[in-house]
């Protein structure tokens, strides 16, 4: 059974979460990563060369608003357990800007993806997604050259060989 201090932490987390899509994703809000994203953010998802930490995952954002500046991600739903909150979102837009090497297209997206962070003391400490990459692709009508570029798809080498 939750102590009210461990079900209050939660509602916190969960809070912070649905602030994340809002203050990020919706609108383009990157300075707000200075207040709830740690400067070393475990976050192993980033092509190579980009800036790892707080200022990648700032890079993110910047990318995703540049290519979709009228992206929007509704949360679907938000679940905490520990430190740990998942939740599942939609994302839409249109593809108004360069993307991963991709020039505009002018088509909408739809895609749905889940966020996974592990939040300490109301700051994010760790993040990862998964979202229907392909599906992103495939509506835009055009692939990047080297998904490697692509963050949230980067190759490791575990499992081959």
């Amino acid at each position: 059974m939750e102590t009210a201090g461990e079900a209050s932490t939660l509602e916190r987390n969960k809070a912070l979460m649905r602030r994340f899509y809002e203050e990020f994703w919706n609108r383009g809000n990157v300075a707000f990563a200075d207040e709830v994203i740690a400067e070393d953010l475990i976050h192993d998802q980033m092509p190579p060369g980009w800036p790892r930490g707080r200022e990648g995952f700032k890079q993110l954002v910047q990318t995703w608003r540049t290519a979709f500046p009228d992206l929007h991600e509704d949360v679907e739903f938000v679940l905490a357990d520990g430190d740990r909150v998942l939740s599942r979102f939609r994302l839409t837009g249109t593809h108004d800007g360069p993307f991963y090497g991709v020039q505009p297209t002018g088509r909408r997206v739809d895609v749905q993806g889940v966020d996974v962070a592990r939040v300490v003391d109301g700051t994010i400490v760790e993040y990862f997604y998964h979202e229907d990459t392909l599906g992103l692709f495939r509506q835009r009508g055009r692939f990047p050259s080297d998904m490697n570029t692509v963050a949230g798809t980067v190759a490791t080498d575990e499992g081959t060989g």
